[in-house]
């Protein structure tokens, strides 16, 4: 989910990690991004999911059938949560064009539902007994509306919650999850929850052990460690992602979590206050090779960056591409984690699903 185009572009797979030879990646220089080594012989295993943004629908529907025999679920980020009695569409949300060509190519649709509640709302829906069995209700409607697998929810304003409330709106959380996969499974649905990576300093209103017992797997947004609104940095890096896999894996079994990858990027005014742009992985790549900047990654974050002049003004762009994928992937094998989901379809490099591919 995963990035949403709003909080995600904070706008905003399971799979193999990448050989030894990925493992190491120095600092490069150069025209253009070393390419990842070829794939092997032997086809892809299904070992990855990702979502599918409803504003870059098409390309992202290609993308998903180009990618068909590595992809086991696609997520397509079709609805958000207004109140605990509305689930509202977006555009193209339930395209049986989309539902049914990704069926007849044997991969399971799962749509994402986010939600836009004003501030505290969804906390008093969590908190509430009357209103969690209201939501529920709406959440199974949705699942019913399409020919749909499952459902995944992303409901990312709960991650803020203060001091006060935290362990009461954790528990409600839970609580109501716990309740809606019992609804879903009954129904032979898949319960999929997207979380952010519980840290030393984030994460503690996720009951990572709750949401790992009820849900078929838990999602962790592996991104956005420097966002839109913060200072320019990489996305995430090796040691952040040993953080996160340390603790989750003391908590969720291996099998039920995803480790959410990006496919994108951020674009700063260096030394201003403004919101960072969004870039996907392909447009990061196109403007680099525009401006003429080389291409270089950072030793620390293993991740590409680069830097430009525009009307006056320096920029600096930090993005992941397939090399910094690829040498990010040995952490999730440190900690045997092999399940993986993208964000987002149609934002990435194509040389990613090759480093994907290397189990």
């Amino acid at each position: 989910m995963p990035l949403r185009h709003t909080r995600r572009s904070r706008v905003l797979v399971v799979l193999a990690v990448a050989g030894s030879a990925l493992a190491a990646v120095p600092a490069a220089t150069g025209s253009s991004p070393p390419s990842p080594p070829p794939a092997h012989a032997a086809p892809p295993l299904r070992t990855a999911s990702a979502w599918l943004p409803y504003w870059n629908q098409d390309a992202a529907f290609k993308s998903a059938l180009r990618h068909k025999d590595q992809l086991h679920t696609v997520s397509p980020f079709w609805y958000q949560a207004k109140s605990a009695g509305r689930v509202a569409a977006h555009s193209g949300a339930g395209d049986r064009r989309v539902v049914d060509g990704l069926h007849r190519a044997g991969i399971k649709v799962v749509p994402t539902v986010m939600e836009t509640m004003a501030p505290g709302a969804l906390a008093a829906v969590v908190t509430d007994p009357g209103h969690r069995a209201t939501h529920i209700k709406e959440l199974l409607r949705t699942v019913r509306l399409g020919a749909y697998d499952g459902l995944d929810l992303d409901y990312e304003t709960i991650a803020p919650t203060g001091d006060a409330a935290y362990k009461k709106v954790r528990d409600g959380y839970a609580t109501m999850v716990t309740d809606l996969c019992r609804r879903l499974h009954a129904l032979r649905k898949q319960c999929v929850i997207t979380v952010s990576p519980k840290t030393a300093g984030t994460g503690r209103v996720w009951d990572y052990q709750r949401l790992g017992r009820a849900a078929d797997r838990l999602r962790v947004m592996a991104y956005n460690l420097h966002w839109a609104e913060g200072r320019p940095g990489p996305l995430s890096t090796p040691a952040w992602y040993e953080d996160i896999l340390r603790r989750a894996t003391r908590e969720v079994p291996r099998r039920k979590l995803e480790m959410g990858l990006p496919a994108y990027g951020w674009d700063w005014a260096v030394g201003k206050r403004d919101r960072a742009r969004h870039v996907t992985s392909v447009e990061a790549e196109a403007l680099r090779r525009k401006v003429g900047a080389p291409y270089r990654i950072d030793p620390a974050s293993r991740t590409p960056h680069f830097t430009y002049e525009e009307g006056g003004t320096r920029r600096t762009v930090w993005y992941q591409d397939a090399r910094g994928t690829a040498a990010h992937l040995p952490a999730l094998r440190r900690h045997r984690v092999t399940n993986t989901v993208l964000w987002a379809l149609g934002f990435e490099d194509p040389a990613l699903w090759r480093v994907l591919a290397r189990g």
